[in-house]
């Protein structure tokens, strides 16, 4: 389970590192017609020397990040509250969650496309809630349900809730000071990103429009719509850069 989770870590940081590579890229060439979400960074990495087996390899360590996860949900994780319900509770839903990304990462190395990108995949999943009874609530639940995971993310990463997490002793003071740099950037990044996903989700279910539904990419791409211009995506973009660089120092450090 150790070595399974620091293959995740690394597996994590990998995809990160390129979605905001990607995400500069479309900063300032948004034409260009590149997808800054997982497929995107999928078709990056197929493009290389050796594409379908690194596909393979980075499906088969996510895999394993939903293997540990699913092991803390059982067995409870490191820590004093490890055995917490519902701390169990949130490694289940993480083991689901990167259950679902590994599934799609081998999809598309298989060659079924691992489900096309998030935008399509958004608008379809809200389409098909809309349609249900009680469809509209189901997804505004859902939506402030994201929003608030969000903002737990850039509240544990300014609080710097990650250094429980990690093997500080074993960090010089610079190994430190960077890690830090990393996680608190990088947190606040990523929560930015994901409560943008659900404000967007939101308006979707108030308006009872599954079109206003946005991926990743779209998300992504609206930063650019702000009166800062493509500079703020150029910032959410760096600190998905510094998310995938504190994921690689997981990788290393992390307690499991």
């Amino acid at each position: 389970m150790d070595r399974a989770a620091r293959a995740g870590f690394a597996a994590r940081g990998v995809l990160y590192l390129l979605i905001g590579v990607i995400a500069l890229r479309v900063a300032f060439h948004p034409g260009d017609g590149e997808q800054a979400d997982r497929s995107g960074a999928l078709a990056e990495i197929a493009e290389k020397p050796f594409g379908s087996v690194l596909l393979w390899a980075l499906g088969i360590a996510t895999a394993g990040m939903a293997l540990w996860r699913l092991s803390e949900a059982v067995f409870g994780a490191s820590g004093p509250d490890g055995h917490k319900t519902h701390k169990r509770l949130f490694s289940a839903c993480r083991a689901v969650f990167y259950g679902f990304v590994a599934y799609s990462v081998m999809a598309f190395a298989a060659g079924a496309g691992g489900g096309g990108s998030s935008d399509r995949q958004s608008k379809d999943i809200t389409a098909r809630a809309l349609e249900m009874p009680g469809g509209r609530w189901l997804v505004g639940a859902a939506a402030i349900g994201v929003v608030v995971a969000g903002g737990w993310i850039l509240v544990r990463a300014v609080r710097r809730k990650f250094h429980k997490h990690l093997k500080t002793g074993e960090m010089s003071r610079r190994v430190r000071q960077a890690v830090d740099v990393l996680g608190v950037f990088g947190g606040v990044a990523r929560g930015v990103l994901f409560g943008a996903v659900g404000v967007f989700a939101l308006v979707a279910a108030v308006r009872f429009d599954p079109d206003e539904a946005k991926g990743v990419d779209d998300t992504l791409r609206a930063f650019t719509q702000t009166s800062a211009g493509p500079w703020l995506l150029v910032v959410i973009a760096v600190g998905l850069v510094a998310f995938a660089g504190f994921s690689f120092a997981s990788a290393r450090y992390r307690r499991t």
